[in-house]
Parts: C-alpha cells; sequence; structure tokens
C-alpha cells in the first residue's frame, strides 16, 4: 500500500509537469538552460530566506507558542516576498540574455521570445518549488507506518500531492504574469502575483482543514491560467480551436510551445516597434504564443 501511495502522489505531483516539460521544453537546449536557471534563482531564494527564519528561530524563546506562530507566518510571508524578488531579478537577467542573443544572431532576431522565457522560468520556478514541498513527503510515503492511525486524516498525502501540483501550475502562470508587467510596465500586474502567491501560501495555514486551501488555490490557478490565456494573445476562438485541432492540421510541425500553431511570433529587437516588440510574418489571426 505504502509503494502505490508513493507512485499515486508523484504522479499526481509532478505528472503534469513533466508533461509540459515533455512536450515544451525537452526539445530545445536553450530552454532547458532557462528552466535550470529559473530552478536556481527560486532555490537560491529559499535559502536566504531559510537563513533568516532559522536566525530568527534561534534568537527567540522556543518555550513561547504564540511567538513561534508568528515567526512562522513570518517565515513563510517573507519567503515568498523574497521568491517575487528573485523572479523580477531572472526577468532582468533574461532581458539582458536577449540583447546578447540578437546581437549574436544572424537575422537579428531573438530565438526565443520573452512570453516563451516567461513560461519556462515559471515552470522551473514551479518544479523546484514542488520538489522542496514534496520530496520530504514522499520519502515518508514509503513508510513504515499509516496515516490517520490516530484519528487524523488520511488525507495527507493525497491532499498534499494536489497542492504540489497546484503550485506548480500557479508559478508558471505568475511567470507568465509577471513578466507581462514588468515588460509593459503594469505594476499592478506584479502587484497582483504577489497578492496570489501570498494568499496561496496563507491558505496553507487552514490545513488540515483542506478543503479551505485546495479549492481557494484552485479557484486562483483556474482564474491565473485565463488571465496568462488572455495576455498571451488567446481567445475563445483560439481555445476551441485548438481544442477541435483544426488548426493543427494546418501547421505541419514546428515548435511545440507555441499551443495555438499558426501564430504571430514575436521576436524582441533593440530597436523594434512597441517597446521593443515587434510582429513577424503576421497572419490573419491572433494565437497564443508563450
Amino acid at each position: 500500500m505504502t509503494l502505490a501511495v508513493f507512485f499515486g502522489c508523484t504522479f499526481i505531483a509532478f505528472g503534469p509537469a513533466f508533461s509540459l516539460f515533455i512536450f515544451t521544453i525537452a526539445r530545445d537546449p536553450l530552454r532547458i538552460i532557462i528552466l535550470i536557471a529559473g530552478a536556481f534563482f527560486w532555490l537560491v531564494s529559499l535559502l536566504l530566506s531559510s537563513l533568516i527564519w532559522f536566525i530568527a528561530v534561534k534568537a527567540s524563546n522556543p518555550q513561547d507558542e504564540q511567538l513561534q506562530k508568528g515567526l512562522l507566518i513570518f517565515g513563510v510571508m517573507f519567503s515568498v516576498l523574497l521568491q517575487e524578488a528573485f523572479r523580477f531579478l531572472y526577468y532582468k537577467l533574461l532581458r539582458k540574455a536577449i540583447e546578447g542573443l540578437v546581437a549574436l544572431s544572424e537575422d537579428g532576431c531573438s530565438p526565443i521570445s520573452i512570453q516563451q522565457m516567461a513560461y519556462v522560468a515559471g515552470v522551473g520556478f514551479g518544479l523546484m518549488s514542488g520538489a522542496f514541498s514534496m520530496i520530504n513527503l514522499l520519502a515518508d510515503s514509503l513508510g513504515p507506518g499509516t496515516v490517520g492511525i490516530h484519528g487524523d486524516s488520511q488525507l495527507y498525502f493525497l491532499t498534499s500531492a494536489f497542492m504540489t501540483m497546484v503550485l506548480i501550475f500557479l508559478h508558471t502562470f505568475w511567470g507568465i504574469l509577471f513578466f507581462h508587467g514588468c515588460e509593459h510596465r503594469r505594476w499592478w500586474e506584479i502587484a497582483a502575483v504577489v497578492i496570489m502567491h501570498l494568499t496561496v501560501s496563507g491558505l496553507s495555514f487552514c490545513n488540515p482543514l483542506y478543503v479551505g486551501s485546495l479549492v481557494p488555490s484552485y479557484l486562483l490557478m483556474v482564474g491565473a491560467a485565463a488571465w496568462a490565456y488572455l495576455l498571451s494573445g488567446g481567445s475563445a476562438q483560439n481555445l476551441r480551436r485548438f481544442l477541435l485541432c483544426k488548426c493543427c492540421s494546418r501547421r505541419g510541425g514546428g515548435d511545440t510551445l507555441g499551443l495555438m500553431g499558426c501564430q504571430d511570433w514575436y521576436h524582441w529587437t533593440p530597436n523594434g516597434s512597441e517597446k521593443g516588440i515587434i510582429p513577424l510574418s503576421p497572419r490573419p489571426e491572433k494565437q497564443v504564443v508563450f
């Protein structure tokens, strides 16, 4: 039974993200580099926030339960803010990288758009976040022991897996929203990402009332997904055509990261129009590009 729990929770937590990696990232070495670098930035933010929390706990009275609870809440909130600060630093780094790629390219265009970078960076943040959230639980799920034997919820591992999955997706969508806000100087979009991140992290304090944390988190994920889709140029017509596989039949191969196919590809150039984003080879309909 423990082995079934281990593999079931692993596939729930990381199966969808692994599929995204295989079909949209794994074939492009540049995207793999961006993904690994994004995971590294998240890891550094976790290291710094853990260090601050550790120092605060050691400097406080361990017998004061209210103080320790307050420090835990402070540690979570501080970690969220630090993660978003490192997301901004990663955006600035990728912006410099695009300038270098444009300078090295023969046609003066970057081989990867800022939207694609945002998507891949978000997946990197999410995968590393999910790994640290779930790896210890997966090790414990192998036993020995029985969950809920003392009257606690037997859904602990299952709900943790679903929470990890939603966090990975949220980081992906947050990356798209955050980069779009930085690119167009819409600071309210960045603030919305930070608020959503703080909200999801704060909902974890509702546990073991898992409905109070999972349901709002999934609702936020749906909202963030729709918002990211629209910011990337999506529409109801594009989604319908994608689901009916009509557009894919005309595509005939190419990049798997453009979910809709037949899209207007955007490349960044130093002297381009509209703050460095210009359309190349425009087509009658605008499709989604990540």
